[in-house]
């Protein structure tokens, strides 16, 4: 952080950073570990002095980001959101301004995963690489992106780690019922793998005493959403597995607080706030070894069939402990 304050100085003497963030940064309907994260940063940088102007963008296009650089002054500190940096616009823009500008990449996984395979996914990797070459500094979210964005071309010297912290909490005391509680934390989206879970429990059906509950934006990957649902109900399992929206605050702490197992079923991951969240509650995880959530729970690969079966050979959770 210090390099940060050095360079934020201004010509008149204050200290100012100039935050590009995803226009939904403050939207609670749009909550996800990234912009929790954005928004820490952003209170964090505040309580250091430090004056934080935020550029707020859409993420599909970033259109507006070349304007609003070139009207900034030489040398000012322009700390970047690393998911919008891939958007065509706005790599271009801020591969060309950099001779001129410190721009700090905030690298919250490999933004160009998110759209590997799609057309058009390897010029996302292309330009990913070039913001990164063009890159003053760059915070990684975990130790594993930062590996990650090694090997796709960053510097290693200008690469530092800044993981998430959580909250304290009150340890999970676990559904009151005796029925096992289970529980998934993020948005409805195929990244994060919830088609993945639903498979396996499909195979659970005729176990009792099981719930899931799903919380996240279904607006995110709306589609994939509606699609999601709607298995659930062809496979008639929609009075155990639910789908309850976003939820923040006390409504998230109180899904954490009654959860017997939390599940996280993610393709790609760089950190894994919701795993951290529950391991912070002292809840029993189980999730997928991609990405950064590995070191920290019990793991097993996306798309490994051995969830399933140790699901059917220990269909209920032993509880919180």
């Amino acid at each position: 952080m210090g390099d940060l304050l050095e360079v934020a100085v201004s010509d008149s003497g204050e200290l100012v950073v100039r935050f590009v963030v995803p226009g939904f940064v403050d939207d609670d309907e749009r909550v996800s570990g990234g912009n929790v994260y954005d928004r820490r940063l952003r209170d964090g940088l505040r309580g250091l002095g430090l004056e934080v102007v935020l550029l707020p963008l859409p993420v599909s296009g970033a259109t507006e980001l070349p304007g609003a650089l070139s009207l900034l002054p030489d040398d000012a500190l322009v700390l970047v959101d690393g998911l919008l940096a891939v958007a065509v616009a706005a790599a271009e823009a801020l591969t060309a301004e950099s001779s001129r500008l410190r721009l700090v990449l905030l690298a919250h996984m490999v933004a160009s995963r998110l759209i590997e395979g799609d057309e058009g996914g390897q010029s996302a990797v292309a330009r990913e690489r070039a913001v990164l070459a063009a890159a003053w500094r760059i915070i990684a979210t975990s130790r594993w992106t930062r590996s990650e964005l090694i090997t796709l071309g960053a510097d290693p010297e200008r690469v530092v780690v800044a993981p998430p912290g959580t909250d304290s909490a009150d340890a999970s005391t676990g559904s009151e019922s005796g029925a096992a509680r289970l529980l998934c934390v993020g948005a409805i989206a195929p990244h994060k793998g919830q088609d993945v879970v639903v498979e396996a429990l499909a195979e659970l059906a005729s176990v009792p005493g099981w719930t899931c509950e799903f919380v996240g934006s279904l607006t995110a990957e709306p589609a994939f959403a509606a699609r999601l649902e709607a298995e659930v109900t062809a496979r008639g399992m929609a009075d155990r597995i639910s789908f309850t929206g976003v939820a923040v605050g006390a409504t998230l702490d109180a899904a954490f607080a009654e959860a017997d197992l939390v599940i996280a079923a993610s393709r790609v991951e760089s950190y894994g706030m919701a795993v951290a969240e529950a391991l912070a509650r002292a809840i029993p995880v189980l999730t997928t070894d991609a990405g950064g959530s590995r070191r920290r729970s019990r793991t097993r690969p996306p798309e490994s069939p051995y969830r399933r079966a140790t699901a059917r050979r220990s269909p209920t959770p032993s509880g919180a402990g």
